[in-house]
């Protein structure tokens, strides 16, 4: 039986997408001018750290500047860019009103994980949080579920960890909880597929079945 959801951020249960996309957008487009970037060749890669996704796109190691560049675009543009994921706010809701366990696993800072939850309401459900800031091996390690785990004394056969991307269900699977992998993601079901997550879940009520909460699936449905 599981009793304890973790959940990664950006792409997962806040619509944080085109905020990253367009920030990347900017920031590449300034410090490579002579290049072109496109949304495609960026949506792979989200899901890892920013540090590591700069150095993939620019070719370097040293990528201070361009982080500082993209935390000051992001920040300045996160609460008109951010939107809510359908029926996520409901489902963490009930979820935490029927005793389950929940918290997020994300590759952000604390500071802008926090931000973004306060913005829906969520934080208050949230018994742990783990950013990149709190690890020293991020997704996909299992480093940051483990930690997550380990602070709330969970059992690891008995949690899931939902996600929009493989370093998600990698992270997952190495520390040895159950992966779930959501439709939305934009990587798309196809591409997540291929690292064999647990569940794919079409939509965030499809919690409901997973826990065996066929009663609270057909009423929301």
């Amino acid at each position: 039986m599981i009793d304890t959801i973790l959940f990664d951020l950006d792409g997962t249960i806040i619509d944080t997408n085109d905020l990253i996309i367009n920030t990347f957008m900017h920031v590449l487009s300034n410090h490579f001018p002579q290049q072109s970037y496109t949304r495609e060749q960026i949506i792979p890669h989200m899901g890892t750290t920013l540090e590591q996704q700069m150095q993939t796109f620019s070719g370097r190691q040293d990528v201070a500047n361009l982080v500082a560049d993209y935390r000051t675009f992001n920040n300045l543009h996160h609460d008109t860019m951010v939107r809510e994921f359908p029926r996520v706010n409901e489902v963490i809701n009930t979820l935490h009103e029927r005793g389950i366990t929940l918290g997020v696993v994300t590759t952000k800072i604390r500071p802008t994980t926090l931000r973004a939850l306060d913005m829906f309401g969520l934080k208050k459900y949230m018994d742990v949080i783990v950013t990149v800031q709190d690890v020293e091996h991020p997704k996909p390690h299992p480093e940051p579920v483990l930690k997550a785990i380990g602070q709330l004394g969970a059992d690891p056969t008995r949690t899931i960890m939902v996600g929009d991307s493989a370093a998600d269900i990698q992270s997952a699977k190495a520390a040895g909880v159950k992966a779930a992998a959501v439709a939305w993601s934009l990587k798309g079901v196809e591409v997540l597929s291929q690292y064999h997550p647990d569940y794919i879940l079409q939509d965030m009520t499809d919690l409901y079945g997973v826990l065996g909460w066929e009663s609270v699936s057909s009423e929301k449905g």
